[in-house]
C-alpha cells in the first residue's frame, strides 16, 4: 500500500468488507506507540446519540404542549 501524492490511502476491499467501512463511513485516526490506528467512528459519538435519552421516557409530549398552551 502506498500513500498517494495527495496523502490518500486505499483500504483493500477485503478489509473494508470485513470491518464495515463502506462509502461515507467516518473514521478516526489515533496515534499509538506502534503507528497509526484507524477505526470506524462509533455511532455513540454522533451528536444526536449523545443527547438521546436525556428526557424521562414517561414524558408526555401531548400533555406538555397542552400545558404550554394554557389548556
Amino acid at each position: 500500500m502506498r500513500i498517494s501524492e495527495r496523502g490518500q490511502i486505499t483500504i483493500p476491499k477485503r478489509f473494508r468488507d470485513r470491518f464495515g467501512m463502506n462509502k461515507d463511513v467516518e473514521v478516526e485516526i489515533t496515534p499509538t506507540e506502534h503507528g497509526l490506528l484507524i477505526q470506524k467512528r462509533s455511532a455513540a459519538q454522533h451528536p444526536v446519540e449523545r443527547v438521546s435519552g436525556i428526557l424521562d421516557n414517561a414524558f408526555d409530549v401531548d400533555q406538555y404542549i397542552e400545558e404550554i398552551r394554557g389548556r
